[in-house]
């Protein structure tokens, strides 16, 4: 099993996954809302919904959201955050326990294309949305995005010969446009339109100080030694060539199908 498929993996992440990355894909998914209609009443489901920042979005409408997750450590900090029109629940997204046609749209920022099976994910998105309703699907490039991303760069620089982290089936398969918006459609919606979206993620040098809690998710920093982390972080702060802040442009696809 690949360390992104563990629930255990995730529900030690939770508490770092709220403060680092919630965030940053909170843009993300605001960018997804803003794409579909919303209005107070509406049944939303946010499949994959990590700490909730789709979720916890789509509530501010006045939507009647369910968010669900594998990680009952991630469907913790959602309940936590005491939104009262949003419902958290333990539930695996390739198999919803949720009857057909029974939300008027069916989100899952960065959430799908973790799964081992992507397409049953799409699928079941696709079999619980109303006909008519929306389904919208977020998902990054191959390189990943924020500090997966800078990984990334830096590892290239400093250790060209190491092979990087495995990303998901899932993210290879959707990160060309055209072959995103035939799995959209294979998955049971229609009309298909796929944008890419960029946001910054912003490093703050300051919290270097703590690299495991900035990088820690990625195996592309869990790999090296103690040596090798020094030189990552010295790499880090040339890049940001005396700047409090080192800018990283993420850019993600936002897929949106009607059912």
């Amino acid at each position: 099993m690949r360390e992104f498929e563990n629930v255990s993996h995730w529900d030690k992440a939770a508490l770092t996954y709220e403060r680092n990355a919630h965030p940053f894909t909170t843009r993300y998914a605001r960018a997804a809302l803003a794409r579909v209609p919303l209005t107070s009443g509406r049944r939303i489901l946010d499949v994959a919904a990590g700490t909730g920042a789709l979720a916890l979005a789509a509530a501010e409408s006045g939507a009647q959201v369910l968010a669900t997750d594998f990680s009952p450590g991630m469907v913790a900090r959602i309940a936590a955050a005491q939104a009262p029109n949003v419902e958290a629940r333990v539930m695996d997204g390739q198999a919803l326990d949720l009857p057909d046609a029974s939300f008027d749209a069916v989100f899952s920022i960065f959430g799908v294309i973790m799964f081992p099976d992507w397409r049953a994910g799409l699928s079941e998105m696709a079999r619980v949305t109303r006909p008519g309703g929306y389904g919208v699907v977020a998902t990054w490039p191959e390189g990943g995005a924020a500090t997966f991303l800078l990984l990334g760069q830096v590892r290239r620089t400093l250790f060209p010969k190491r092979e990087g982290m495995t990303m998901p089936d899932g993210v290879g398969a959707l990160s060309d446009p055209g072959d995103f918006a035939r799995e959209i459609t294979r998955a049971g919606y229609r009309d298909p339109h796929i944008e890419p979206i960029t946001f910054d993620y912003e490093v703050d040098m300051t919290a270097l100080a703590e690299p495991d809690a900035l990088f820690g998710m990625s195996p592309d920093w869990t790999s090296l030694t103690a040596s090798e982390k020094a030189a990552v972080i010295a790499e880090v702060l040339r890049m940001a060539q005396g700047q409090r802040i080192l800018r990283v442009p993420s850019t993600a696809l936002i897929g949106v199908g009607r059912r």
